[in-house]
């Protein structure tokens, strides 16, 4: 779930390729993606698309993705078509424009999808229980012993479009610290200066070299770095952290059949590929598990605390 990165993406360019790439599943599928006229509430398309998102804390997840869309599409017995996306606003549109029906969202894009796409929830996976951003600094910093103490320092971010490297510890510190969502990336409004890494190590490294003052990292990053002597436990010393972040879920297209959406659901929640989940979420024994909208209520309320819209239909 981690790449390095020097820079932040381009996001305007992202949706650009993604929405292309959409559009150009429908294009060769020339059997028909699920815009069919045959996509009615009775009778099931003969192909449909799912799109996966990459997911920033484990690269190996990436490489099951067509593995998983084959075997969906053995139980279903109708072709499904697989997307590798980058970002989950153009995976939403596609969903909402009928290209894309079943998809990979985060909590926050969840509510979009929900809104913009009429998506319903699937599954999830349980949420760890350290599944946290942590907000670091330099063990031997002490000047810097709590949220507070970070006024005039230099921060970091990861990716403006990553949960547990910018969302939820923006969230946390406009919260604890009452502090203007408007405002909090503006030089010398509470930070001296806020930068994006690009990358959960490289905030990491970036603190411990001295780059940065203090970072928000994903905790379960800084136990694979420290595991893969990396980095030393002892570099560091957390401040502070955020809620639980719950896991991302799978929606379906809510206008497909029910018969179809509900073999969907069938499919995932009886799928028990050790190596599968071994890959993906780094425990064989992990499976799906059904999950409501209360699952999510606290990333709607941190999008509404961040001002984020989350689409009208």
């Amino acid at each position: 779930m981690s790449k390095d990165r020097e820079e932040i993406y381009n996001r305007k360019k992202l949706k650009k390729i993604v929405t292309l790439s959409l559009a150009m599943v429908c294009i060769l599928g020339s059997a028909g993606c699920s815009t069919s006229n045959k996509d009615t509430a009775n009778k099931w398309p003969e192909k449909i698309v799912l799109a996966q998102m990459p997911n920033e804390n484990n690269p190996n997840a990436d490489s099951q993705h067509e593995k998983f869309a084959a075997a969906l599409s053995e139980y279903l017995g109708i072709e499904v078509g697989s997307v590798e996306g980058t970002d989950y606003t153009a995976g939403i549109e596609g969903m909402a424009s009928k290209n894309v029906d079943v998809m990979l969202v985060s909590p926050m894009s969840y509510f979009q999808a929900k809104e913009r796409a009429n998506a319903e929830l699937l599954v999830s996976t349980p949420t760890a229980a350290d599944y946290k951003t942590a907000f670091i600094t330099k063990a031997d910093r002490d000047d810097i012993n709590s949220l507070k103490d970070l006024k005039g320092k230099t921060f970091a971010f990861v990716d403006q479009a990553s949960s547990s490297g910018y969302l939820y510890p923006k969230a946390k510190l406009i919260k604890e610290l009452q502090l203007d969502t408007d405002k909090l990336e503006a030089n010398d409004y509470f930070f001296s200066t806020v930068a994006f890494s690009g990358g959960h190590p490289t905030s990491l490294t970036g603190v411990t070299m001295g780059d940065y003052d203090a970072a928000a990292v994903a905790k379960a990053i800084i136990t694979q770095m420290v595991k893969a002597g990396q980095l030393k436990e002892s570099d560091i010393k957390v401040i502070g952290e955020t809620d639980v972040i719950p896991n991302p879920c799978y929606v379906v297209r809510g206008d497909l059949p029910q018969d179809l959406k509900d073999k969907i659901k069938e499919f995932f929640m009886t799928y028990d590929d050790e190596s599968y989940f071994e890959a993906v979420h780094e425990n064989k024994d992990i499976r799906f598990v059904e999950v409501t909208d209360e699952t999510y209520t606290p990333a709607k309320e941190m999008l509404e605390l961040l001002k984020i819209d989350m689409g009208d239909k």
